[in-house]
């Protein structure tokens, strides 16, 4: 028992994840917690707070494999970052054959929107906020065609993930991606709570006992969507 503690005391310490294996209803859950920044093929500053994709998947594919497993709760407080890896988490998330609950806690910004709304079922805390806005590139950019048409892409890919995984449209997405009537220097929409409800992103407003109650509901009924 002392032993099982610490191997939980270290994954949470490593990688914000450990099972739930305790729980009132019998069920073993798996806490996965993706905060900071999604850190992608390069490595960010040590003093950052990350999550790193390469820690992720694997432990994702674990899941998908291990028999005692039941569900996945993910736990969001993102500022967005590395489309590309953000993206792949999202596609291994929605491809889990196990039923998935995501709770909004603080944000769950930019490509944090299509790991939100990959589970089956979404919750966000009344003072959450999710922030739409263009794809950008850091570094140097050259300014052709060509670049122009990867952003697009690179939106269009987005925007499809997302519409395919809740009840906002593709093009809902891209005018609020587009607003300029929010940001004073920048392009892009912030939604609070209620608000990315309303727009069909996620579908609830509540907190860590509505989650889990859903997840181990889901569990139970096997209410888990199936293509």
């Amino acid at each position: 028992m002392e032993k099982e503690e610490e191997l939980k005391t270290e994954e949470i310490r490593d990688f914000g994840q450990f099972r739930m294996s305790h729980s009132r209803q019998e069920h073993s859950v798996y806490l996965l917690s993706i905060i900071g920044e999604i850190e992608g093929h390069e490595c960010l500053a040590s003093t950052a707070k990350t999550t790193k994709y390469e820690h992720v998947l694997p432990k994702l594919a674990e899941v998908e494999d291990d028999a005692g497993v039941d569900g996945v709760l993910v736990l969001l407080n993102t500022v967005g970052g590395d489309v590309e890896s953000g993206l792949a988490i999202a596609e291994m998330i929605a491809s889990l054959s196990k039923p998935t609950v995501s709770l909004v806690l603080g944000g769950s910004h930019s490509i944090g929107v299509p790991l939100a709304v990959s589970t089956d079922y979404s919750y966000i805390v009344p003072t959450g906020t999710m922030v739409i806005h263009p794809v950008r590139l850091s570094g140097t950019v050259i300014g052709a065609p060509q670049t122009y048409d990867y952003f697009k892409q690179m939106q269009d890919r987005i925007a499809g993930f997302i519409e395919s995984h809740c009840a906002v449209s593709a093009q809902r997405i891209e005018e609020m991606m587009m607003n300029t009537s929010m940001l004073t220097k920048d392009l892009g929409t912030i939604l609070v709570g209620h608000e990315a409800v309303a727009e069909g992103i996620i579908n609830e407003v509540g907190g860590i006992a509505e989650a889990v109650k859903r997840l181990h509901f889901m569990i139970n009924e096997d209410t888990t969507p199936r293509e």
